[in-house]
């Protein structure tokens, strides 16, 4: 271990913009993060050598086009699992008596996390708002849920109970009547205990057996016994990514993630081992990002020695040094300002400031999907825990992208009305902005509702009689 070989870019070097700019577009929706075995898996399936996003284009359309059997199909090449049409649903059993044999202080736990999230998520409903101008126009905005929402869950590596929760527990509070779940058929995944548990705690009924672009293009398209969803959210590798990237506009989704990344901000007063930790903990995701941003020379030393040995001890040591060696650095700026700006241009999932006054610090921040403040709030916290959903903007998006939340699945309608007086007196600009733009029945449809002299209102029909209804009897 003592050969780490982790990238060090000194911001006062003449390549130092382009040094930071190669370390953000490592993970660019766009980019290549793809392992070895998975383009040699493509090429076998597809018989030639597709890019990630080629492949995701061909699921996609033939499980559109196909339904279930390409989704059966896709399922035994990339999974190696042979689908039956009675398979891809979890029958209620199945997660009934998962639940029942899963231990109570794993559900103890999900029952106190779930109740983080619910009171966190609630707390950020937004209302309904409405604006009168007596006798003139009243205008609204309402708030209502999407019908129907897909949580992917990947299952590819471990089970991930936490992004259930993080997904669906919005969701719910949201008021979202139908949420659907698809996992891989894998024991991490559809045929795991726990994520089978965690279903039947939170009340979700509708669980799939499918992953991958197949299980995103399900969701958004429909199959047979599987009705198409409104929304898609959820993590996975880069082909569930593309995927939601594809199926964009015929479903909302919440983001286009990719691998997990933390940047640290630290000084002098920072733990090297808690740095240290904090690094190992995005990268052993493999691949993640793990930057280390310091004015403090002597801490990058310091880091680096202590990412040395916390490594030897880990199980995944292997998977996290390949991450560092090959995605992560130790930046080291001239100033505190320049180290700011630093972070702002990576604009990372997660930032961890662990500096003598992270609150102050906070107020230059803004490009980040979320802000992890002092020595005792590591990542992990909002991985699993606290209330604030996981599912964050990934690749530099957190420049114009946030975090999933509540809000994010119910959709605001704008309502107008307006009175034949408060017509009138916008009218005259309405008029003059359509003609601008040359389109007359637009204001030929203002000005006779708005002209005094226009038609009447249609008085209201006079109700009909009801016809007398002939009775039988004697004459």
């Amino acid at each position: 271990m003592s050969g780490l070989k982790l990238r060090r870019i000194d911001l006062t070097a003449n390549n130092s913009a382009a040094q930071i700019a190669k370390l953000r577009d490592q993970f660019r929706t766009d980019a290549e993060v793809v392992s070895a075995a998975s383009k040699k898996k493509t090429q076998a399936v597809f018989g030639e050598p597709l890019t990630a996003a080629r492949a995701v284009e061909r699921i996609c359309t033939e499980v559109r086009d196909k339904g279930f059997s390409a989704v059966q199909h896709y399922t035994e090449v990339f999974d190696g699992v042979k689908l039956k049409a009675d398979q891809l649903r979890v029958k209620p059993a199945e997660l009934a008596e998962a639940h029942a044999a899963v231990g109570g202080d794993f559900l103890e736990v999900v029952r106190q996390v779930r109740y983080n999230v619910m009171q966190f998520q609630s707390g950020l409903l937004q209302q309904d708002a409405e604006m009168r101008v007596s006798g003139k126009h009243e205008l609204q905005v309402r708030f209502r849920p999407l019908k129907r929402v897909g949580v992917y869950c990947p299952g590819g590596a471990a089970a991930y109970p936490s992004t259930l929760l993080m997904t669906a527990c919005p969701a719910q509070v949201a008021g979202v009547e139908q949420i659907v779940v698809c996992m891989p058929p894998t024991p991490t995944g559809a045929y795991n205990r726990e994520m089978l548990a965690t279903c039947h705690e939170l009340g979700i009924t509708e669980v799939y057996r499918v992953g991958g672009a197949q299980a995103v293009a399900a969701m958004a398209y429909g199959i047979e016994n599987m009705k198409p969803v409104d929304m898609i959210v959820g993590p996975g590798n880069q082909y569930v990514a593309l995927a939601k990237k594809y199926v964009f506009g015929q479903v909302a989704i919440d983001c286009i993630a990719g691998p997990s990344e933390v940047v640290v901000l630290a000084d002098d007063s920072a733990h090297p081992d808690y740095v240290a930790l904090d690094l190992i903990a995005q990268a052993e995701h493999s691949p993640g990002v793990a930057v280390l941003v310091t004015w403090y020379p002597p801490l990058i030393e310091e880091v680096h020695n202590a990412l040395v040995k916390r490594l030897a001890k880990l199980s995944r040591a292997d998977l996290a040094r390949d991450s560092l060696e090959r995605y992560g650095a130790l930046v080291l700026a001239p100033s505190k300002q320049a180290a700011i700006d630093c972070t702002n241009a990576l604009a990372p999932e997660h930032l961890h400031v662990q500096t003598r006054d992270p609150d102050a610090l906070l107020e230059e921040i803004d490009s980040a999907g979320a802000v992890f403040l002092g020595p005792f709030t590591p990542v992990a916290v909002g991985d699993y825990a606290a209330g604030p959903s996981h599912v964050l903007p990934t690749g530099g998006t957190a420049r114009f992208a946030s975090g999933l939340n509540v809000n994010d699945f119910r959709k605001r309608t704008s309502v107008l009305r307006f009175t034949r007086k408060g017509l009138q007196e916008i009218a005259g600009d309405v008029v003059f902005m359509a003609n601008k733009e040359g389109l007359t029945g637009h204001a030929a449809s203002v000005e006779l509702r708005a002209n005094d002299n226009g038609p009447a209102a249609r008085p209201k029909p006079k109700p009909d009689k009801v016809p007398a209804v002939a009775t039988a009897g004697k004459k």
